[in-house]
């Protein structure tokens, strides 16, 4: 057992309130093996949904008056509705308790991102729902991710029902996590799984602090923390429809052209919808039709995807979308693959750079042994990305200064720099 666990085991913790957790849980004795303790309700009860900007401006009152740090969460209606936005917010702070907030009734929630500012918020997988509080107005200054804590201190289990369970001894019910979010009214039952995801992000976030710092891994994780909070939003992906599933079978520049014209057709009437893409029209059957290149609506029709179920006026505007990309000039398809930005791929390292192929694979072997040294992934040591762009490209004069300024320009923190920047000396040296 860690020292984590450890400390999570004591009563003071494990109760998360003293007594009157107590009343909904009784704890095994000292000397038995505690199995997970289900965790069944707020320690407050589940709050009213807050959707009115006088309810909003109570809330931000309690929260602002609050202390210590704030844990935060966000629901989205992924496979639902288009887009990645809000469909509740969940947050709960020493002294306000929790709230459970609709940002389709209330969808300006920067006054309450402002109360906030300057104090830490807790979230667990933050990069997933940074992206959507943003949109409401809700961005961090300061960040502890329970989920990437998990992940330098060694855990093999990082959801958040398993670290609240292996750390806190609690179980989580997690059978609301792929609902539709964007419901109105939100059921009972989801909105109370809602709050119990805030519930003990502090004692989660705490258990875990003391256990990084047992490890000498506290200023890491600080460092990443700090890295995601300053990070600027993620550009729009460019060329979106190359990720249709499937594409891997799409090889004419031509068939290419269909799928982008489906795909782009598709995007628009999901966004005219807002439901997902998936609901419209499937990635299999923009594959199908850009593979057959049908001359007809009954052609059509007969392919995977677009069955019976579909209607005349959607299957005319599919062929429509067909049609337009049959009668492209050769100059505007597009070309097969995206141009590269980075290294080739490394399974041609061997034929095109026989050399780069051989540092690459003693710094792979030297970064692996450390990773399992520490007891961390190693794409958290240091991403594969740039340990392929510092191989393929490395300094002319490999110092350990100048891979350490190589592995910067790259994006790697600080922390990540001096444990690698030796190992990759090393290996450029191969």
């Amino acid at each position: 057992m860690t020292d984590a666990q450890e400390t999570a085991a004591e009563p003071a913790l494990r109760t998360t309130g003293g007594p009157r957790r107590q009343s909904l849980v009784s704890l095994p004795p000292d000397d038995v093996e505690a199995a997970p303790i289900p965790l069944l309700e707020p320690r407050e009860g589940i709050p009213p949904v807050v959707a009115t900007d006088e309810a909003l401006a109570e809330v931000i009152a309690a929260f602002a008056a609050g202390t210590g740090p704030v844990a935060v969460d966000a629901e989205r209606a992924s496979g639902y509705r288009y887009g990645q936005r809000a469909y509740l917010v969940q947050l709960r702070r020493e002294g306000a308790g929790t709230a459970l907030i609709d940002p389709v009734g209330c969808p300006d929630l920067s006054g309450l991102g402002d109360a906030l500012s300057g104090t830490e918020w807790i979230l667990h997988a933050a990069t997933q729902d940074l992206p959507c509080l943003r949109e409401i107005g809700m961005i961090p200054t300061r960040l502890f991710d329970t989920e990437l804590a998990g992940r330098l201190a060694g855990f093999p289990r990082v959801g958040l029902g398993a670290m609240v369970e292996n750390v806190l001894g609690y179980a989580l019910e997690k059978g609301h996590s792929a609902v539709d979010w964007s419901t109105r009214p939100l059921p009972e039952p989801w909105l109370r799984y809602a709050a119990l995801d805030v519930e003990l992000l502090v004692d989660l976030r705490d258990a875990l602090e003391k256990e990084l710092d047992r490890q000498g891994k506290l200023d890491w994780a600080q460092q990443e923390f700090d890295a995601i909070a300053s990070a600027p939003p993620a550009p729009p992906r460019k060329d979106p429809w190359r990720r249709t599933s499937g594409m891997h079978k799409v090889r004419r520049r031509r068939q290419m052209a269909v799928v982008r014209e489906l795909w782009t057709t598709r995007d628009r009437v999901a966004q005219r919808r807002d439901v997902s893409p998936g609901k419209v029209l499937s990635d299999t059957a923009i594959v199908e039709a850009s593979l057959s290149l049908p001359a007809t609506v009954q052609a059509l029709t007969a392919l995977p995807g677009f069955g019976h179920r579909m209607g005349r006026r959607q299957l005319e505007q599919w062929q429509a979308a067909v049609d337009r990309a049959k009668a492209l000039p050769d100059t505007e398809l597009p070309q097969p693959g995206q141009p590269l930005t980075g290294p080739p791929p490394p399974r041609s390292w061997a034929d095109k750079d026989p050399e780069a192929a051989a540092r690459l694979s003693a710094a792979r072997a030297a970064v692996s042994e450390l990773a399992e040294r520490i007891t961390m992934p190693q794409e958290n040591l240091i991403t594969p990305d740039t340990v392929r762009r510092v191989c393929w490209e490395p300094p002319q004069d490999p110092t350990v200064d100048n891979v350490a300024a190589a592995l910067t320009s790259h994006g790697a923190r600080q922390w990540q720099v001096d444990l690698v920047a030796p190992l990759l000396t090393q290996a450029l040296l191969v």
